[in-house]
This record gives structure tokens, sequence and C-alpha cells, in this order.
């Protein structure tokens, strides 16, 4: 069976015409923004080929996309999704400020734990509130007495205030356990704050750690979910997303303007349910090769450059890459794609904690990954040569 990450840099300029491969230069080789370079899964190929042939392109229609998430979520993660709990949005991140825009009101705090995906500062930009940080742990984990702290500071003087959570988390990759997430749950419940959950890399999840809902866990009834189908499944142009409403959070979902739904794609959706019904066979053969990319990752660092700081993540297919001791600056991304003509992500996006790092995307086959680390050795030994 041919690999579902096999495609040759050489196809991959020739065929893929999206952002990831025609924002930067063509001898750039993009390691940078959330997209596979996966070849499609064939349930969503046969469902947007019949809905296209059968002319099925009106307005959408979202209840087979619950019903479809509703079976994976109880048949991978125990989760019982009610029905009416569910309702569409156009994308995770339209969802997420739809939502802050009725938890909260202009001014008021959300709390993020960076470093942690940078449009998470963009959207509650956009939706006009400010930024309040509980920064990660050292071991990139939710840190208890920094939630706290944050909580307190966002709900002074009986503010209203939100806690935006990765689940899992971008860029380190960390699956929170359950423990970490009643304790969550608990902070948020003393100071009023209400929890967000981003779980679009929900299904990719490696052996040796269990995803956890953040709704299953006692005290996550107040919280809502954003999920898609669209990371998993590398479907980013196919938008349509799903808002689920804890039991004590219904009657706050209910609140987002119903137009607010209208962006969502109905071709997406039938994308989305074919995946989440027909794909799972396909998703659990990628996992597998993002798990082999992910060891053979850090099994080359280890070897060719021991100083630059990688934990394979637990989940995503995204690498934070520590380059503080390699010479490369502040903004190693700079360097990289200047002298190395390879496209990461820029660290500091992601907080402060970013200083010194770059995030790379690893959902690539592995002779394209190889290509990427040997420009990025090259570019370290080369700048560390020039320097000495």
């Amino acid at each position: 069976m041919d690999p579902i990450l096999g495609a040759s840099l050489h196809h991959l300029r020739a065929t893929r015409t999206s952002v990831k491969w025609r924002a930067m230069d063509a001898d750039v080789l993009p390691a940078w923004v959330a997209e596979m370079d996966a070849d499609p899964c064939p349930a969503v190929v046969t469902a947007v080929t019949g809905a296209m042939t059968r002319g099925d392109t009106g307005y959408t229609w979202i209840e087979p996309y619950a019903a479809a998430f509703g079976a994976f979520a109880a048949d991978r993660w125990a989760w019982p999704v009610q029905p009416e709990a569910v309702e569409g949005t156009p994308d995770v991140m339209i969802g997420v400020r739809d939502l802050l825009e009725v938890l909260t009101c202009p001014g008021d705090a959300v709390v993020i734990s960076p470093p942690v995906y940078n449009a998470f500062y963009g959207f509650i930009e956009a939706a006009r509130r400010r930024v309040v940080e509980a920064p990660l742990s050292p071991a990139g984990r939710l840190d208890e007495a920094a939630l706290a702290a944050a909580f307190g500071q966002a709900t002074a003087g009986g503010a209203r205030a939100a806690y935006l959570l990765a689940n899992p988390h971008n860029p380190v990759g960390t699956v929170h356990m359950a423990g970490e997430l009643e304790m969550l749950a608990a902070l948020a419940a003393e100071h009023g704050v209400r929890v967000v959950s981003d779980e679009i890399h929900a299904p990719l999840v490696y052996p040796g750690s269990t995803f956890v809902p953040y709704a299953v866990v006692p005290g996550g009834q107040r919280g809502i979910t954003l999920f898609s189908a669209s990371k998993a499944f590398n479907l980013a142009g196919l938008k349509c997303g799903l808002a689920i409403a804890g039991a004590e959070a219904l009657d706050d979902l209910r609140l987002v303007p119903e137009v607010a739904r209208h962006g969502a794609s109905h071709v997406a959706a039938i994308a989305h349910t074919a995946a989440l019904t027909d794909g799972r066979d396909w998703l659990d053969r990628l996992v597998g090769e993002l798990d082999a990319n992910r060891s053979h990752l850090a099994a080359r660092l280890a070897v060719e450059l021991p100083e630059v700081g990688y934990q394979a993540p637990a989940s995503t297919y995204l690498a934070w890459l520590d380059f503080s001791r390699t010479g490369l600056g502040d903004d190693p991304s700079v360097p990289l794609l200047k002298v190395g003509r390879v496209g990461l992500s820029r660290g500091l996006d992601y907080g402060p904690q970013g200083r010194g790092h770059a995030r790379l995307n690893f959902a690539t086959s592995p002779a394209v990954l190889d290509e990427a680390v040997d420009r990025i050795v090259a570019t370290v030994r080369g700048i560390r040569k020039g320097s000495s």
C-alpha cells in the first residue's frame, strides 16, 4: 500500500497551489503553515465528487456532520455528545471569535497559555478583547499557579473573562491529562472564567498518550468546544466546523446569532462527514506515518544538531524547535529562510516564550523531511563556522 505522505518535492511543487506552496519563493522548501503534504482520503474524494456531480452545492445542512462527529467522539474518546448541543460554524477560529463575543464584553480579558497557536492573538484582538497570559510550564504543561494569577487578574473588579484552551496544545504538542483539565475547570469555576476549548488536533494523538475532551472532565460542562475534521484530514480549503456546548453552556451557545453559521460550506460539511464516518482507516494509517516522522526527526537532530532542543510531540504534526543555543538569534526562521531556503514558522508569533524558536511542519514524505533537515543542518553549521 502506497504511503499517504509519499509525494516528492517536485510533485508537490507542480500540483499544489495553496498558500503553503505559493507564499514563498519557488526555491524555498515550505515547512511552516499547518497543512499536510498528504494524498487525499478516498472517502472524501468520493463524497465531494458525488456532491459536485449531483449539483448538491447549496446551503449548509449541518445535522449529518454533527451526527458523524457524535459517533466519532463516542467511539474514539467515550464522549457522549448530545445532538442538541451541537451547532455549525464556518471554522474553528471564526467560532472562537463568535463565542468570545457572547461570553465576554469588549475590553474584557481572554487568558491564553503561550507558547500557543499564533492566531489566538489575532482573533482575540479582532473580537476587541485583550490578552492575559498564563504561560505553560517549562515542561510544556498547564501551570496551575500561572492560571490562578491570570484568572485573578482577568476578573478583577468583577469583569467577565474567558480562557482559550488549545487541546491538544499547538505548537508544543502537549496532550493535556484529565487531572490537568480538572484543575483548569476548578480554577475557571472559582474565578468565573468561561473556557472555550479548541480541539481541532484531537484526532492526531500518538501512541502513549490519550486525548481527553475538556467537556468530559468534572466542571467541563460549563465549557464550549470547537472542532473540525479539517486538520486531521487536510481539509483546510473546505471550511466547516462544529461548536459543542457542555450541558451547562447550552444557553450561551444559543446566544451566537444564527447568521454567524452561514459561512460554513455545504460541500465541506459533506467532506467532513465522510471523513469521520468512512475515513478512519486512512486516519489511522496517517497517524502511523506521522509517528514515524516525529521519531525520525528526533533521531536526526540528536545526532546532527544536538544543540537544537526538540521533544517529539504527543500530538499534532508540528515540531517546536529551540534554536537558542545555535547562534541563529531571537528569530531563527529568518536565517533559515534567507540562508537555508527552508520556511519555518516564526517562534515569536506564538508568544514571548517563542524567542529563539521556530515551528516545523513534519507532515510530509520522509524524503522531503530529510531535505528540510539537511537545509537546517547546513544553515546552523554554516553560521556557526562563519562566527568562529
